[in-house]
């Protein structure tokens, strides 16, 4: 594996975890609960959405004569920086709306 991507994981899993610790490190406040549920349950309509959207894609090429698997499938390093980049956005996005 190379460096760099060694390097960028790291850095995507710190960044990762600060995030959600961050957005519920301080205990009691129902707002902030909900704010980082709302958030939460956005990204994840996202990440199902998207890993329907592959394997209707793997069933279309399956259907059309070529391979499911040509290795052209999801990037698991870009699909977990692009819930993050999904997460945070809609994280900041509530906390504006709903004040925080």
């Amino acid at each position: 594996m190379d460096w760099v991507k060694i390097v960028y994981s790291f850095i995507l899993l710190v960044c990762g975890i600060l995030i959600f610790v961050s957005s519920s490190s301080r205990k009691g406040d129902e707002r902030k609960k909900f704010i980082s549920t709302k958030a939460q349950s956005y990204s994840f309509m996202i990440v199902i959405g998207v890993l329907i959207l592959d394997v209707v894609e793997s069933i279309y090429r399956t259907f059309q004569g070529k391979s499911s698997y040509d290795g052209n499938g999801i990037s698991p390093l870009m699909f977990l920086t692009t819930i993050s980049v999904v997460y945070f956005i809609t994280f900041l996005m509530y906390r504006k709306k709903y004040g925080d």
